[in-house]
């Protein structure tokens, strides 16, 4: 059986590259409830996750990593995101004046699903008095100019980071995985040419991988696998879950952005006010009374 909801980082001692892999089980389905869609759509949203899910083991501080496409194809959006608590939750959203085909239902790519569009990666702070308000949010864009996201983001690390990195990724109706190689800043070889030998025998090994593999096996099994002559030091791994961050409290603070005149005008054509979360469909229902209370009594009755 696959590992459930874990990410393993890794190192190889001998040279400076390092390594994760991660497996998505009972948080991808949960996300996958949420998001009823065909099954092209569910894999790509699997690969968002997973990505996510490798990505957040950069955040060096609270808050969350958002990963977002956008395009003009049959998927307008899809976005996934992971905060400092590991916490996982994802979405999908059709353009509804575009025909999805029986063919890019089955198989439809990135490229083809979301059509021409941005992939925008974004690095967000949690407000927090112990940085007195100084974390800057981080947003970097990247077209969409590979066939999937994997291709997608080795070309985002290499623009915005310069190291190099591989990646691989793997979604089913019931497991999502990704798998990541990536240079670190050289300390160990320096010797330019030695570097880039290790380099080519690691992603040569690493290649080598099947998609069934990542869905199937347990992290530990599939790196021997790959790896089982290459000095190679695991990590122990991180537990990954969906949850929303949504809330009453945040819902009524939506309210307090709408604006007095808009509420106005819904609760006069509704009597109420009622909220649902995109990303797991809670809930949120405000009577009228409730709503004059929040906003100071300056709606009209």
């Amino acid at each position: 059986m696959p590992s459930n909801d874990l990410l393993h980082r890794f190192l190889f001692d001998d040279c400076d590259i390092r390594g994760e892999i991660v497996t998505l089980g009972d948080s991808y389905r949960e996300v996958l409830s949420h998001n009823p869609q065909v099954p092209a759509i569910r894999r790509l949203l699997g690969e968002f996750l997973a990505a996510v899910g490798l990505l957040s083991s950069t955040l060096k501080f609270d808050g969350k990593i958002i990963l977002q496409a956008r395009g003009d194809g049959p998927v307008s959006t899809i976005m996934a995101e992971c905060n400092h608590h590991n916490d996982l939750r994802g979405i999908v959203r059709i353009n509804p004046n575009i025909e999805l085909s029986d063919e890019l239902a089955s198989h439809g790519s990135l490229q083809k699903l979301l059509g021409n569009g941005i992939l925008v990666i974004t690095i967000e702070p949690q407000r927090s008095e112990n940085f007195g308000g100084t974390l800057e949010r981080h947003q970097g864009i990247v077209p969409m100019d590979a066939e999937n996201l994997a291709g997608c983001l080795e070309h985002y690390f290499y623009q915005s980071e310069q190291l190099a990195t591989r990646l691989w990724f793997a979604a089913n109706n019931d497991i999502a995985t990704g798998f990541l190689i990536q240079a670190l800043p050289q300390q160990l070889i320096t010797n330019e040419e030695d570097n880039q030998d290790k380099w080519e025998t690691i992603i040569t090994l690493a290649d080598t991988i099947k998609a069934e593999e990542l869905l199937e096996l347990e992290h530990s099994t599939v790196l021997y696998r790959l790896f089982n002559e290459q000095p190679l030091r695991l990590y122990e791994p991180k537990a990954l879950r969906f949850a929303c961050s949504c809330s009453r409290e945040r819902s009524a603070n939506a309210l307090l952005a709408i604006g007095n005149e808009e509420v106005e005008s819904l609760l006069i054509e509704k009597g109420s006010i009622d909220i649902d979360c995109q990303f797991c469909n809670q809930h949120y229902h405000f009577a009228a009374d409730e709503v004059r209370k929040l906003l100071g009594g300056n709606i009209l009755h």
